[in-house]
């Protein structure tokens, strides 16, 4: 690693770091709900301004139903795609316009919607990307940064153009909420999704209830049996969180529905649960004579821990703890990200690489602000040196 590269590029982020706050309040200030098409393009617009760097290209997709997703590229991401990384992001939030608008800094606590999950995240990547165009070392990383507007919704618009764009990679880092502890993500569930509908057959419950077939029953044996599937030796799990049905207690109800949400660790699992559904739901069509309907499937892939992710991890961990934050392995996550999307396609990844804070997802959202800066640091050490011995 070239020494005297590091320490100006370092002292580079140092100048840039008063950047991160005045940045980060303007993309905060706007309400980028992933329903909210406008807000995500008003900070898609003021993201392609903050990452106009010398090194960087640009490229805008249109959403289709979402807003935009921004790609940046380097001219080395073409000239050596042996080396690729890519850093990855998303800017739009969970919160609908009006549920959670503020800007609240009280010390070294900033609370607001995104500034964990991970407009922070955003923040730190474009700072530590100008410090290091500054010393003229960006155009030569195979760089490419990309942030979603649907992530939070599943990234099901955006996945495709995700995949492509980093099969292939060397790695990738996922700027997503920072740990209280600053440990690195690489493990995370996969996340499945399943509406099931079932039609039966309407009568009047007094005078031919047995004219009848009751969907509400056959939906409720089909959410017992599907409940039944959890696994917590295997981290697989089943959770029936919606259901409808029936129109008056004298009729025999014609339509019934439901919704899950599974989780699972290995790949298999998440294939093997979706054909256990279906197995369920066509027995209990023999059974009850009603006819099941089941829509939806894998959201996301896991991510799965492996050699080159934590050859990855060692990689960034020492950067990390130079800047005075902690290293260490998180364990396995519940919840999915695109840190997923990019391992389903071969790539090594690893997440959690935003600020540190706690509340993503809550009204109590926040972020410890002197980790801005140290996460930006840490980031500039590891591209300085990308890749070095000790990655596959």
């Amino acid at each position: 690693m070239d020494v005297s590269l590091v320490d100006r590029a370092l002292a580079a982020a140092d100048r840039r770091a008063s950047e991160l706050l005045p940045a980060l309040r303007r993309w905060v200030e706007i309400n980028s709900y992933t329903g909210n098409v406008d807000g995500c393009n008003r900070v898609a617009d003021l993201l392609v301004e903050s990452f106009a760097l010398a090194g960087l290209t640009a490229t805008r997709v249109a959403g289709n139903g979402t807003g935009d997703h921004l790609i940046w590229r380097t001219p080395a991401w073409d000239t050596a795609p042996d080396r690729r990384l890519v850093l990855v992001g998303h800017h739009d939030t969970v919160f609908p316009p009006g549920t959670f608008e503020v800007w609240d800094q009280h010390g070294d606590r900033l609370r607001g919607p995104g500034v964990l999950d991970m407009k922070g995240g955003l923040a730190t990547i474009r700072t530590a990307l100008a410090a290091l165009a500054d010393v003229g070392a960006l155009a030569t990383l195979p760089l490419a940064v990309v942030t979603v507007a649907d992530e939070e919704t599943g990234s099901f618009e955006s996945r495709s153009m995700l995949e492509d764009l980093a099969r292939g990679a060397r790695a990738a880092l996922v700027f997503e909420s920072g740990r209280a502890t600053d440990a690195l993500v690489t493990q995370r569930k996969g996340t499945g999704k399943v509406t099931v509908k079932v039609t039966g057959q309407a009568a009047h419950a007094g005078n031919n209830l047995k004219d009848g077939i009751n969907a509400v029953w056959a939906i409720a044996r089909f959410v017992d049996g599907a409940q039944q599937l959890t696994d917590w030796d295997r981290g697989v799990t089943v959770n029936v969180g919606l259901i409808d049905g029936g129109s008056s207690a004298n009729t025999v109800p014609e339509h019934a529905s439901c919704q899950l949400d599974f989780r699972y660790v290995r790949r298999l699992d998440g294939d093997q649960l979706m054909g256990a559904f279906d197995h369920l739901a066509r027995g209990l069509a023999a059974e009850t004579g009603a006819r099941f309907v089941l829509e939806g499937g894998i959201r996301r892939a896991p991510l799965e821990r492996s050699d080159a992710s934590l050859a990855l991890l060692h990689r960034y961990e020492p950067c990390a703890i130079a800047e005075g934050l902690a290293g260490g392995e998180a364990p396995l996550q519940g919840g999915g990200s695109d840190a997923n999307t990019v391992s389903a396609v071969g790539v090594p990844a690893i997440d959690a690489l935003g600020p540190r804070g706690k509340g993503f997802h809550t009204h109590d959202e926040y972020i410890e602000l002197p980790t801005l800066a140290q996460r930006t640091r840490a980031l500039v050490r590891f591209l300085v040196g990308w890749p070095e011995a000790g990655l596959p």
